[in-house]
């Protein structure tokens, strides 16, 4: 079967990849040479054409199910088919490439990953700042007998709470059972709050929204030429306004003009976007608004803005597209929008990747780059978080990773050594950390992560090596060793503590709501994002997120005003009834009919909306 399809996808596609290997320079970055040995021998064999090629290099370094494809006997004689032995190298090849174990000269995210790092005397002067920052021993022995004693104490207060655990019980199987919490149901008072606001919220149009933020941000500052220079257009911020509505609601700039009167033409539109709107730009427009944001007082309300949670929903591309993918899970062709959202509603930072990127090389990456005054330090995500190296370089740069995990009981726990056992909880642990190993890689470690602090190097171009599997790579071992630690602990604190549960599913919803309200107002073209630019891709995307932000925003500075107009009248209004609140509201919203703007009506100040109390 294996054999079947194996060379009816690379039967259609031979030549190019010859062409493309013959074309790069390729570099092994361990001392094992085999796999660029074997794609030498097939380069020196493209020419043939015979089902066999005498079978004169080793290949150890293939699968069990490989070998049977590929290696044959004829008589004594030893002989590899040709056009296995050519699928098979080069489907290891591009393992060895996803792995970092060999590297593409010349390539950026290909490239040596050594050569990216600073050097050991470089980082030797921050050591001692960076793990008093963080709270880490400077010493490789110190900062190993620290973990150690973190998952020893970890482990041993939750086989102790045990008896005292009703949520997670392990039966007379052995099977580990993690109980659903109840759900709090939103009490009388919450519920009669919730129909009020809706009955009270005044309807709103997108493009006044968006002029009644830049009043109140002013984020439309960042736009203009690439030059820097000011603006030559006429009625510029006008302009810059209708540009993000054009392009945030994925209108395109011929379906927007049409319904401006006359206002703008869709080449003015696409004008502003192409020359005077980078994605730079939309990202400090974007902190702009998120800045002003966290300053008003209802976000606190429902969160500290010190934890956020990492999320991808799916966009249509079209196909003939670099980014375009088949997506299994959603179905159809298209990108990921990633985004970061913050416990407080407000989104923090995106990105539009591939929909075959592994996702989790993202979550870490977005708190990096956010550069807003919300600064989270503890990071929720799906499933496809709860990978080691990701556990691993997250407690490095100390950021806790808390992601909802659906198959936590198909995953290791390790034990501090193999001679600790436990009273209640022992059969949960099947394997036990190599101390040594993080012991004797620290330095390596440390290296990466001061890399990627100084911006050295990108936590996603890294973490796409380290989240997969090499044998060879002792970068990936040590960063695995260290993850399994730090993700045992983490599972320890999952099972034995309810109220962090609900804590991560709550900022997860989060996230899964915002996909929902930003799509609402992505309503053009069905949907799909029209550029085939990856660049423009990312705008849209962009774009998208400061409409989306710009809405929440008026939402809460409405929400703010109901909130007091019913205090006058008598209501009495508790912290808890309002936390439940969700400022997505989305009903008061006008999306459709003649895109017109009023430049000359001034919303009132945000000085009103801070003298709200709550009970």
């Amino acid at each position: 079967m294996l054999s079947q399809y194996s060379w009816k996808f690379y039967k259609n596609h031979r030549r190019t990849f010859f062409r493309l290997v013959k074309a790069l320079e390729f570099k092994s970055t361990t001392n094992e040479q085999s796999v660029k040995e074997a794609l030498q021998f097939v380069l020196d064999n493209s020419h043939r054409r015979g089902e066999f090629l005498k079978a004169s290099i080793e290949l150890d370094f293939i699968s069990e199910q490989w070998r049977k494809l590929v290696v044959v006997k004829q008589g004594e004689k030893t002989k590899f088919v040709r056009r296995h032995f050519e699928a098979c190298i080069f489907y290891y090849l591009a393992a060895e490439l996803r792995s970092g174990d060999i590297c593409v000269v010349g390539s950026e995210d290909y490239a040596d990953y050594r050569e990216q790092l600073l050097s050991w005397s470089e980082c030797l002067p921050l050591v001692d700042q960076y793990c008093e920052n963080l709270g880490f021993p400077n010493t490789a022995s110190e900062f190993t007998l620290t973990l150690k004693s973190w998952l020893t104490d970890t482990a041993a207060a939750v086989d102790a709470g045990y008896p005292n655990n009703h949520q997670f019980i392990i039966n007379d199987e052995g099977e580990p059972i993690l109980k659903k919490y109840q759900r709090n149901e939103l009490s009388v008072a919450a519920k009669a709050l919730i129909e009020k606001i809706e009955e009270c919220f005044p309807e709103r149009n997108l493009i006044d929204i968006l002029r009644n933020v830049d009043y109140w941000t002013n984020f439309t500052r960042h736009f203009g030429p690439l030059s820097g220079s000011d603006p030559k257009i006429e009625r510029a911020t006008e302009r810059y306004l209708l540009t993000t509505f054009t392009y945030g609601c994925n209108l395109g700039p011929t379906q927007a003009a049409r319904h401006m009167r006359g206002i703008v033409t869709a080449k003015e539109l696409a004008f502003v976007n192409r020359r005077h709107v980078t994605v730079d730009k939309l990202n400090a427009a974007l902190v702009d608004i998120i800045n002003r944001y966290n300053a008003l007082n209802l976000p606190s309300v429902w969160g500290d803005g010190k934890s956020a949670a990492a999320d991808g929903t799916k966009y249509e591309l079209y196909e003939e597209n670099l980014l375009s993918e088949y997506h299994i899970r959603y179905g159809g062709y298209g990108g990921i929008a990633y985004h970061h959202v913050s416990d407080t509603y407000v989104a923090l930072f995106s990105q539009f990747i591939s929909c075959g990127t592994w996702e989790a090389v993202h979550i870490i990456e977005g708190l990096l780059k956010n550069s807003s005054d919300i600064q989270p330090d503890t990071i929720h995500a799906d499933t496809h978080g709860q990978s080691t190296p990701v556990f691993a370089l997250a407690h490095m740069l100390g950021i806790k990773l808390m992601p909802r995990i659906r198959n936590w009981k198909d995953l290791n726990f390790y034990r501090p050594d193999k001679d600790t056992a436990y009273q209640h909880i022992d059969s949960l642990f099947s394997e036990t950390i190599d101390w040594k190993r993080i012991e004797t890689h620290w330095q390596d470690i440390l290296q990466v992560v001061l890399s990627i602090q100084t911006g050295k190097v990108s936590s996603a171009i890294l973490l796409r090596k380290l989240g997969n599997y090499s044998r060879k790579n002792r970068l990936y071992q040590a960063f695995q060793e260290l993850g399994q630690v730090v993700r045992t602990v983490f599972l320890l604190q999952y099972i034995s503590d309810m109220q962090m549960i609900k804590e991560i599913t709550a900022v997860t919803n989060i996230v899964e709501a915002y996909h929902k309200f930003s799509k609402w107002f992505f309503f053009g073209g069905f949907g799909v994002v029209m550029k085939n630019d990856p660049i423009e891709q990312e705008k849209v995307i962009k774009y998208k997120d400061l409409v989306a932000n710009a809405v929440l925003f008026q939402n809460v500075v409405d929400l703010t005003d109901i909130l007091r107009d019913l205090q006058k009248q008598g209501y009495l209004i508790s912290r808890e009834d309002v936390a439940v609140v969700s400022p997505y509201i989305t009903a008061h919203v006008k999306r459709f009919g003649d895109y017109l703007i009023d430049m000359e009506s001034v919303p009132p100040s945000l000085d009103e909306v801070q003298s709200l109390v709550l009970a």
